[in-house]
């Protein structure tokens, strides 16, 4: 078949523009993928050879090999791994089909940080920052014959069938002539012992040494051996006084593809019903792609040191999905599939041993180190917080560790449902809270002038799911209560003055009502206003603005939701527009719509018709104008 000529995709081509013409001071880090995805190719072959030993039978001898020629200026990186069909070869090295790739390439450029590489599944293309020229050649257990990719990086590659005798891997660097330290064994010994010393497999190079003569005593001879690089032994099954910090670190990016430090380390060993060992990790940022449905969850998942799953989504509740690192079973079968783990009880254990020891480090840091549990949360925090309304065995151990900003700490102190509970107002009986884009506009809020004048606390939520999270919430047997639903009434009034109020605007109720039934579900006086003349507010079981607006920025329909006009009986403007419907005043319901669209703008939406309103606005500011100079 003759060799075929086929051309990246454009983000391909934009990603190997952007590495073979930028500038970085750690190109050394291209060796570390490459060799982390050999490992990875052994791994699966590996896997294979143990639940299909017809297809793998040579398995006696995994190892990666490195080669370096100086004379043809060549670094080849080979595995005996799994391989790749031709198919696999131009998905794979042709396209990303991993998401969040432009986004990978925007961030490049901002921050200049090649360390990003891993986080995206892009790293093979960073051979292209050292070579001007990539050959992999690779032949699949699952086919007979060889493929042969090359590319130059200049938009196009080609892929010949050719013939390998072995199965697996060899990626061939064409170096450039300004990379050439890379040919060095002590410069490619360093790089191995720096980022890769933990791969399980064997990393080896041929070495040229001097040796005492067997046949001539005194006299040097030059051999060639083959050494190995990296120490092999897994560093979770290591002692952690044996561990550097910078050696959990390096592991923490090669499992995680981050290119930041963790904030902190979780390592131990279970034994008991079920025995296994934990190397986890809490990181110092977010995930940029967490709340993504393709966002891979759980760890790395060992049975007696054979790599199983890449990510086993089991071994961790869904809220505590940022946590990273390796679990190594010993009671596990090796050809565990997802079906059986379901019905695990070892893995409900390990799920249950991981899921204490993770909440237990962050309540032992929130603790001992409030400042660096800050830095945590205000990175995690959203995505910890749905522990308390998945997670019900455990939601009252996940509330204990959120922090919120609240009416009286302030917008850069903290508050928890503890301190809240402590310092709640004799009687009270709920915790309150409110729902808002930011803590400025939660401050603003007509909906807090009553609690703030009664000197009650109220928790501020700042992200759009709070209120699924929170609505039905109890802490310590105080039920959560929005200050935006249903009524308030914290003065306490008798029904006597309700009754004299209530007869007071009937007629503004009833015409208010009338006027605007399409628009609002009901008109009612309101308990929670002090300053302001009217706001709207939702029924007690009724699904949140903030979530309202999202999903129908996400496209997605929502019934209509009328919502309660709520009016000030002690505010000047209610009290005029009482006394103006008293004397039947028609002019009046133009000013009626204006406090409806006013009522819009408080909680945050667009007038209903934003033009007649702000023409409404200029009239009125004329008129005021002209009273004065006329004055």
């Amino acid at each position: 078949m003759p060799v075929e000529n086929l051309e990246f995709k454009t983000e391909i081509n934009q990603l190997l523009n952007l590495m073979i013409h930028s500038l970085y001071s750690h190109k050394e880090i291209f060796l570390r993928e490459l060799l982390s995805n050999a490992s990875d190719a052994i791994d699966k072959a590996r896997y294979e050879s143990l639940v299909n030993s017809e297809a793998i039978t040579d398995t006696g001898d995994w190892k990666i090999k490195i080669t370096a020629d100086k004379d043809a200026k060549t670094l080849t990186i080979s595995d005996n791994g799994i391989g790749m069909t031709k198919e696999e070869v131009i998905s794979e090295l042709g396209t990303i089909a991993h998401s969040g790739t432009l986004e990978f390439m925007r961030t490049l450029k901002e921050k200049g940080d090649i360390n990003l590489i891993g986080q995206f599944g892009v790293g093979f293309y960073s051979s292209f920052m050292v070579a001007d020229k990539v050959t992999v050649v690779t032949k699949s257990v699952k086919s007979e014959t060889a493929v042969k990719w090359e590319s130059e990086a200049k938009g196009t590659f080609t892929v010949d069938d050719i013939e390998k005798e072995t199965r697996g891997t060899d990626v061939i660097l064409h170096i450039k002539d300004d990379d050439k330290q890379y040919l060095n064994h002590w410069e490619v010994s360093s790089i191995v012992r720096k980022y890769s010393d933990y791969i399980e497999y064997p990393i080896v190079m041929d070495v040229e040494r001097e040796e005492d003569s067997a046949l001539d005593k005194g006299k040097k001879v030059k051999l060639i051996k083959e050494e190995t690089l990296n120490s092999q032994k897994a560093i979770w099954l290591k002692d952690k006084a044996e561990i550097t910090e910078e050696q959990y670190n390096e592991f923490y990016k090669h499992v995680s593809h981050d290119f930041a430090d963790p904030l902190s380390v979780i390592h131990f060993k279970a034994e008991g019903t079920s025995e296994f060992t934990a190397l986890l990790y809490i990181p110092s940022q977010v995930p940029m792609d967490i709340f993504y449905e393709q966002f891979k969850i759980g760890p790395v998942l060992y049975v007696k040191r054979v790599q199983i799953m890449d990510h086993c989504e089991e071994l961790l509740p869904k809220y505590l999905r940022f946590i990273k690192g390796v679990i190594d079973s010993s009671d596990l079968p090796l050809n565990v599939s997802r079906e059986i783990l379901q019905n695990n009880p070892h893995v409900s254990v390990i799920n249950k041993n991981v899921t204490k020891k993770v909440l237990d480090t962050l309540s032992d840091m929130k603790l001992k180190d409030l400042e660096k549990y800050k830095k945590f949360y205000k990175e995690l925090g959203k995505v910890l917080k749905e522990g308390v309304h998945f997670d019900f065995q455990r939601r009252e151990a996940v509330a204990d560790l959120l922090l919120f900003r609240s009416t009286k700490t302030g917008k850069e102190g903290y508050t928890t449902f503890k301190e809240y509970v402590e310092q709640m107002r004799e009687g009270q009986e709920e915790i309150y809270y409110i729902t808002a884009a930011s803590y400025e506009e939660a401050l603003q809020s007509p909906h807090l002038e009553s609690f703030n004048d009664k000197g009650y606390e109220v928790l501020m939520m700042l992200d759009e799911v709070d209120d699924i999270i929170f609505g039905y919430f109890e802490y310590k047997g105080k039920r959560m209560k929005s200050v935006i639903k249903g009524s308030v009434d914290l003065d306490k009034k008798d029904e006597q003055e309700k009754k004299e109020e209530g007869h007071k605007y009937e007629k503004l109720i009833a015409r208010i009502t009338s006027r605007l039934k399409d628009d609002i579900k009901e008109v009612r006086l309101s308990g929670r206003l002090k300053q302001s003349p009217c706001c709207l507010v939702s029924d007690e079981g009724a699904i949140d603005p903030a979530m309202e607006r999202m999903l129908r920025s996400m496209g997605k329909e929502v019934p209509k939701n009328l919502r309660i006009l709520e009016l000030n009986p002690s505010h000047p403007l209610i009290e005029a527009l009482g006394a103006a419907i008293e004397k039947d005043d028609q002019g009046a319901d133009e000013s009626l719509d204006m406090l409806y669209e006013q009522a819009l703008m408080i909680d945050g939406n667009k007038p209903k018709d934003p033009a007649a309103f702000a023409k409404k606005i200029s009239e009125l500011m004329l008129e005021s104008l002209n009273l004065k100079k006329s004055s």
